[in-house]
């Protein structure tokens, strides 16, 4: 992170080189998930500015530029957004122009699941706008990234309960053609360590792989444990990467 207004060195943002992220080949996509996303499968969600796009804000905080190098598409980004508003980047190999505040980055790694087996579990239920508040209190105890109210409108979310009350989840995120994040991954702390999220990743994986696409996801570097059991599930790392919150310019 730097202070507001300064642009820190490119080392501060793991993956972080100067070049174009135009998203143009599969890698590409890959490199620059949330554009790849509002500009594909995510197109009717997408609020679109030049060379910039982002989600509703009460589907997702998540913003991009087609080319983080480029200061027009920056600049197109701060008009859609507005002044002083906090937003959410991923995967970015470049700094925003000075003005812009980086006001958290989290150091993360993009896993593949290319080899993972998808499963179908007889517990796993899908679940819908009903049953929205309740994963919002999932999320909210667990802290497994942003989730808003919307956030279910991204793709298929399945849960397990107990006692009719849900204590686990997992769903779909960023998707573009070829490609569909599993996200939003958390259990209820009374019930971890019950397997839950290892049968949601294969039941979601499941879905992913009957319409032809692959599984991906993203964890924090500092969550060992879920690296580990994602390895275990034949999701391999593919890069390092940052989540970062940026403030656009004041002015």
């Amino acid at each position: 992170m730097g202070p507001t207004g300064a642009s820190p060195s490119p080392s501060a943002l793991p993956g972080a080189r100067l070049g174009s992220v135009a998203v143009t080949t599969p890698e590409a996509a890959l490199d620059n998930p949330v554009w790849a996303s509002l500009t594909g499968v995510h197109t009717a969600l997408a609020i679109v500015h030049g060379r910039a796009a982002r989600y509703p804000s009460d589907i997702s905080p998540f913003a991009a530029v087609s080319d983080d190098t480029d200061p027009a598409a920056w600049a197109d980004l701060a008009d859609l957004v507005g002044p002083g508003v906090l937003l959410g980047c991923a995967g970015l190999r470049s700094l925003p122009p000075p003005g812009w505040d980086i006001v958290m980055a989290v150091p993360a790694v993009q896993l593949l699941g290319d080899d993972v087996a998808g499963r179908p579990d007889p517990e796993a239920v899908r679940l819908g706008a009903q049953d929205v508040p309740e994963m919002l209190d999932l999320v909210a105890r667990t802290q497994p990234g942003p989730f808003e109210r919307r956030t279910i409108e991204l793709g298929a979310y399945l849960g397990i309960r107990r006692g009719g009350r849900l204590v686990a989840m997992a769903g779909e995120r960023m998707r573009f053609p070829g490609r569909t994040e599993i996200s939003a991954v958390c259990t209820d702390p009374v019930h971890r360590g019950a397997g839950f999220a290892t049968r949601l990743i294969r039941a979601t994986a499941m879905g992913i792989l009957a319409r032809g696409d692959r599984p991906f996801l993203h964890v924090m570097v500092s969550n060992m444990d879920a690296i580990r059991l994602y390895e275990d599930l034949g999701f391999r790392v593919r890069r390092e990467m940052s989540f970062v919150q940026l403030r656009t310019p004041t002015h």
